[in-house]
C-alpha cells in the first residue's frame, strides 16, 4: 500500500494493517463505484405526486431515501451509516420523478452538531412539538415545522434499518445505535457515531455540509475516556480513523475529469479558543493530524486556527503534515478573524465559535445561511480601459483610470447588493422572509439555529444569520495592470495609452520586445516591493470600503461582507479575458485567490506573504486566501520544520487571514499527467478544496503546475 508523499521523510505507520487496507480500498474507489451503481430512489409510485406542494414532494423524497437507500456495513468500520446514493455526489437530492431530479440540495454551510451530541435528536422533536403550540403560526410555518418532524421520522427509519443490519452481524455497532443519535452520547465512541450518523444522513440526502470544529465537539468525550481508562490513545486513533475513511465513500475509481473530486465541502476546523477563551487543542486535534499524516486522506480539508498562544507542539505537528504535500492542512489567523467578526457586530462569545462554510469562508456554524457572489475584477478593468469596447477612452494618468475603475467596481457591488439583498428579502408580518420561491431544505434546516424558533427554512430567513458576500477575483491582476500602465505609459512614456490598449487587443502581436520588457522589468505584487504592492493594497482597502457602505442603506437582516477569492475560476474566466498590460497573453493563467500571478513571484514565499499582508485584511470579513507553494526539499529534516513554523508565526504577526500551503514537486505532477494510473491518490490543494490530481482536466492540471514554482526563503 502506497500513500503518496512529497517528502523524503516517509509517512508514519500507526494504524492497524487492516485499517490501512480499508483506507487504501476506499481511496481507490471501492465505495464510490458502488454508490454510482445505486444512483437514486424513484418516486414514480407516489400517488398524485405532481399535485403535491414542493415541500410535500421533498418530504416524500426524504422518506423514500431513508427507507430505500442501500445499507452498507464495512467489515473494519467502527461507526456506521453511509451515503450510498451516487447522485448525492452531484449536489442534488438523489430522488427522481419520471426520470428527472426535482430538487437541488444545500452546501456552503456547517451544521450544528453539538446539540445532537449533548441532548440527542429527541430534544429536537420536543422543540418542534412545543413550537407547534403557537396559534399565531401561518399555514406555511406549520407545514415547515411538520417537514422538520418528517426529517426526524426519516432518520428514525434509516436508523432502524441499521439496527436491524447490525444486531447479529455487528453487535458492537448495534450497541452504539441503541443510544445515539436520539439520546445523548455518553462517551467518545458514541459521540463519534452520533456525529457521523447525522452528517452521513445529510450527505445521503444530497447536501454537502462541513464538519466544523471536530476537536471541540469530541475532545471532552475522549479526554474523559482516556482519564477513566475506557480507551487508550491507539484505540481512539482507530475509532477516529473510521470517520475519515468513511468520508472517502464518494471517491470513484474513474472520476470524470474537470475541476477535481473531493469538492464536497466537508471541511474540518481545529484548535483555537472556545467561547470561554480556553484553548481547544486536545487529543482529538493531534489524532486528526495523525490520521491525515499517515493516510493522506484529503477529502476533509483541514484548517487550523492559529493564535499567539498556539502550542509549539501543534505548529510542529502541522508542519510535519504539510511537508508531505497534498495541501490538506491550511491555517487561519484566529486573532485577526475574531476582530473582524466583532467589527461586524458578533459578540465576542459568538465570534469565538467561528468555523467555515465547508470551504474556507468564515461563518458562525449552525447559525448561518451563507452565499458568496464571485466576480472578475479584471474583466471590469478591461472594459474600463476600452479593451473590450470599440472605442478607446482617453486617460491622462493611472489615477484617472483607477477612479473610473472604482466607479465601475462600485456599480458591480451595488448590482450584487440589489439582487441578493434588497430584491431577495422582504419584511412581512414583523418578520423577514425570502421574496421568491424557496428551495426545500428541511434536512439542513433542522440543524441550523433559528429555523425552529422562526418556523422558517434555511433559505427563508430561518437561521440566526443571513450572510451574503461579494468575492472579488483578479485583484492582483488589476493591481499589476495599473502598476504596469502607470510606469510604461505615464512615467516612462514608452507607448501611448491608446497604442497600448490596441496592442493588448492584438494580443501583443508585433510588440514582443515591449511585452518582454513589461513582463520582466517591473517587480509586481508578491515580491515585497512597495511600488508593486501599493496598487493591490489600495484596491483591497477600497473594495472593503465599497462593500461596507451598503448595509446601512437597508434594514434587512443580511450581513453584506467582502471577500477575495477565485476558487479556481481563473480557468473559466480565461475565454473572456484579454492580454494584460503586465505582459501576459490572452489564455495565460493569471492570479488565483489573492496570490501573485504565476511567474511574477520572484523572491519566494516570505516576500509573497509580506505583500499579501500589507492590505488591512481584517476588513475582508469573509476571507482573503493566499496560496503558497513550496518545494518539498525546503522542508526536509528538523530545519525544514523549524522554517515552516517560523513562516506560520510570520503569517500571524504580519496580519494574514487565511493561508493554504502545499509542498509540491513539479516533476511529480508532470509524471502524473503522463501516467495517471500510477498517481491515482496524489492530492493537491486547488482552492478551497483538495482534489486528486488525476481528476483534474489538463487546464486545471496546468494551472496547478504553473503556480507551483515558489520556494521558502
Amino acid at each position: 500500500m502506497h500513500f503518496p508523499t512529497a517528502s523524503a521523510t516517509l509517512r508514519p505507520v500507526r494504524l492497524k494493517d487492516t485499517t490501512r487496507k480499508w483506507a487504501y480500498a476506499s481511496l481507490h474507489g471501492k465505495y464510490g463505484d458502488d454508490a454510482v451503481k445505486n444512483a437514486c430512489v424513484h418516486l414514480d409510485d407516489i400517488t398524485d405526486f405532481e399535485k403535491l406542494s414542493d415541500l410535500e414532494k421533498y418530504d416524500k423524497a426524504i422518506q423514500s431515501i431513508a427507507a430505500k437507500a442501500p445499507i452498507r456495513i464495512c467489515p473494519k468500520e467502527k461507526i456506521c451509516g453511509s451515503a450510498t446514493l451516487g447522485d448525492a455526489i452531484y449536489h442534488v437530492v438523489p430522488a427522481k420523478y419520471k426520470g428527472e431530479y426535482f430538487c437541488g440540495s444545500v452546501s456552503h454551510l456547517t451544521l450544528r452538531y453539538d446539540k445532537v451530541l449533548k441532548q440527542g435528536l429527541d430534544a429536537y422533536a420536543q422543540d418542534i412539538s412545543k413550537r407547534l403550540e403557537d396559534r399565531l403560526l401561518t399555514a406555511s410555518q406549520v407545514e415547515f415545522l411538520h417537514s422538520l418532524e418528517n426529517v426526524i421520522d426519516s432518520i428514525r427509519v434509516w436508523h432502524s434499518r441499521y439496527l436491524t443490519a447490525t444486531k447479529t452481524a455487528r453487535p458492537d455497532l448495534y450497541k452504539l445505535l441503541l443510544q445515539v443519535p436520539f439520546s445523548p452520547a455518553r462517551n467518545f465512541h458514541e459521540a463519534l457515531q452520533s456525529l457521523w450518523f447525522i452528517f452521513a444522513f445529510a450527505r445521503l440526502c444530497g447536501n454537502w455540509p462541513g464538519i466544523g470544529r471536530i476537536d471541540w465537539l469530541l475532545g471532552d468525550y475522549l479526554h474523559r475516556d482516556l482519564q477513566e481508562g475506557l480507551l487508550n490513545i491507539s484505540e481512539a486513533r482507530e475509532l477516529l480513523a473510521s470517520f475519515f475513511i468513511k468520508g472517502c465513500e464518494w471517491i470513484q475509481s474513474n472520476t470524470p475529469t474537470g475541476s477535481g473530486d473531493a469538492q464536497h465541502y466537508q471541511n474540518i476546523v481545529l484548535a483555537g479558543i472556545d467561547e470561554s477563551e480556553a484553548e481547544v487543542t486536545n487529543e482529538v486535534t493531534f489524532l486528526t493530524l495523525d490520521i491525515v499524516e499517515e493516510l493522506a486522506i484529503s477529502d476533509f480539508p483541514i484548517t487550523v486556527r492559529l493564535n499567539k498562544i498556539t502550542p509549539l507542539a501543534l505548529k510542529e505537528k502541522i508542519a510535519r503534515v504539510m511537508r508531505h504535500g497534498g495541501g490538506i492542512v491550511a491555517v487561519y489567523n484566529e486573532d485577526l478573524i475574531l476582530q473582524s467578526l466583532e467589527n461586524l457586530g458578533y459578540s465576542k462569545k459568538e465570534a469565538r465559535s467561528f468555523a467555515n462554510d465547508g470551504c474556507w469562508e468564515v461563518q458562525i456554524p449552525g447559525k448561518t445561511d451563507f452565499a458568496y457572489m464571485p466576480f472578475d475584477a479584471l474583466q471590469i478593468f478591461n472594459q474600463v480601459i476600452g479593451l473590450t469596447e470599440e472605442n478607446i477612452p482617453v486617460f491622462n494618468s493611472a489615477e484617472e483610470i483607477y477612479s473610473a475603475f472604482c466607479r465601475s467596481l462600485h456599480d458591480t457591488i451595488q448590482t450584487l447588493y440589489r439582487s441578493n439583498v434588497e430584491e431577495a428579502y422582504v419584511c412581512k408580518n414583523s418578520g423577514w422572509q425570502a421574496r421568491g420561491k424557496v428551495l426545500p431544505s428541511s434536512v439542513v434546516s433542522l440543524f441550523e439555529d433559528g429555523c425552529i424558533v422562526h418556523a422558517r427554512s434555511y433559505f427563508d430567513c430561518g437561521p440566526t444569520y443571513v450572510v451574503r458576500s461579494p468575492h472579488m477575483g483578479g485583484a492582483p491582476d488589476v493591481a499589476n495592470s495599473l502598476y504596469a500602465i502607470d510606469n510604461l505609459v505615464f512615467k516612462e512614456k514608452k507607448i501611448t495609452f491608446a497604442d497600448l490598449v490596441q496592442t493588448l487587443k492584438n494580443n501583443w502581436e508585433g510588440n514582443e520586445l515591449l511585452r518582454l520588457y513589461t513582463k520582466n522589468h517591473y517587480v509586481y505584487y508578491g515580491n515585497d516591493a512597495e511600488e508593486g504592492d501599493a496598487w493591490h493594497t489600495r484596491l483591497l482597502n477600497d473594495f472593503a470600503d465599497m462593500v461596507d457602505s451598503f448595509p446601512a442603506q437597508n434594514k434587512s437582516p443580511v450581513k453584506f461582507i467582502p471577500g477575495v477569492s477565485t476558487f479556481g475560476r481563473q480557468i473559466e474566466w480565461l475565454p473572456s479575458r484579454c492580454a494584460t498590460a503586465f505582459g501576459y497573453k490572452k489564455g495565460e493563467i493569471l492570479s488565483g485567490n489573492d496570490s501573485p500571478v504565476p511567474g511574477t513571484d520572484l523572491f519566494g514565499a516570505t516576500a509573497t506573504l509580506k505583500s499579501y499582508c500589507k492590505a488591512d485584511l481584517v476588513r475582508q470579513s469573509c476571507g482573503a486566501a493566499l496560496d503558497i507553494k513550496i518545494f518539498p526539499e525546503s522542508l526536509n529534516g528538523d530545519n525544514g520544520i523549524t522554517a515552516l513554523v517560523a513562516f506560520m508565526d510570520g503569517f500571524l504577526s504580519l496580519g494574514g487571514f487565511f493561508m493554504q500551503l502545499d509542498a509540491v514537486d513539479v516533476q511529480t505532477l508532470l509524471a502524473a499527467q503522463k501516467n495517471p494510473q500510477k498517481y491515482k491518490t496524489l492530492s493537491v490543494r486547488v482552492s478551497g478544496w483538495n482534489a486528486r490530481f488525476v481528476t483534474l482536466n489538463k487546464e486545471w492540471q496546468d494551472m496547478i503546475i504553473e503556480r507551483s514554482s515558489q520556494n521558502l526563503h
